[in-house]
């Protein structure tokens, strides 16, 4: 009787702990990302299923619902959720999309992403970040993850073309390859600028085969690294 009343002690700790998660994130989605106006159904679903304290190192663990980026290690950081959350509405995913995601980090926004679509591709030029995420992603259950270690600005184009990409880096300008890998209808999401300055989220979109570009919101992310 004692064996049985502590494993109902213990799992009831646990499911509490759990629950204590889950309301984090719930009250993560109503106050920092429908509080600021977003409204996209599938994106608030995936921003309330996916736990961000598994993509973030152990220390940091109890600010993972922070309105705020966290340092991941090697000079990254996981975005804000407000900015994962507007960069994947803006994308306009639907279930059949193939996105390409450039910097993976420690795969927060492509775990998002893979809440929504079928297929995820995602480059890491960080090779310890990259492993960690496959292993980690790979923990969580996620299939429909592909992760690459390289260059993200030759994008992946034995997958392409894709329905929307998301770049998770400042880059100076928009690489060609990247629009050149992005399908008819297809929108990508960027930060252009100068590196450790206020930059740009731009949307890019081709339509007709003609790329047009519109300006978002002022934002800071890190560089878009290349290989030497």
């Amino acid at each position: 009787m004692i064996q049985i009343l502590f494993s109902l002690v213990f799992f009831s700790l646990l499911f509490i702990q759990t629950d204590n998660r889950i309301h984090e994130r719930h009250s993560m989605v109503r106050h920092q990302i429908e509080g600021r106006g977003l409204r996209d159904s599938l994106t608030l679903k995936a921003m309330r299923a996916v736990p961000r304290h598994r993509f973030v190192p152990e220390a940091q663990s109890r600010n993972a619902y922070d309105d705020s980026p966290l340092p991941i290690g090697y000079g990254q950081t996981i975005s804000q959720p407000y900015i994962v959350a507007y960069m994947t509405e803006i994308a306009h995913l639907q279930k059949n999309s193939t996105v390409l995601e450039i910097g993976t980090g420690s795969g927060y926004q492509a775990a998002v992403l893979a809440e929504i679509t079928d297929t995820v591709y995602t480059i890491e030029i960080v090779k310890q970040l990259g492993e960690s995420a496959v292993e980690r992603l790979t923990s969580l259950g996620y299939k429909n993850i592909f992760v690459k270690i390289g260059d993200g600005y030759e994008g992946w184009k034995e997958h392409a073309p894709f329905d929307a990409i998301i770049v998770t880096a400042a880059a100076d300008h928009v690489p060609p390859p990247l629009i050149q890998q992005l399908k008819e209808g297809g929108r990508m999401v960027i930060p252009v600028g100068a590196p450790f300055f206020i930059q740009t989220l731009m949307l890019v979109e081709k339509k007709e085969g003609k790329i047009t570009t519109r300006s978002l919101m002022p934002v800071r992310f890190v560089p878009f690294t290349r290989s030497d």
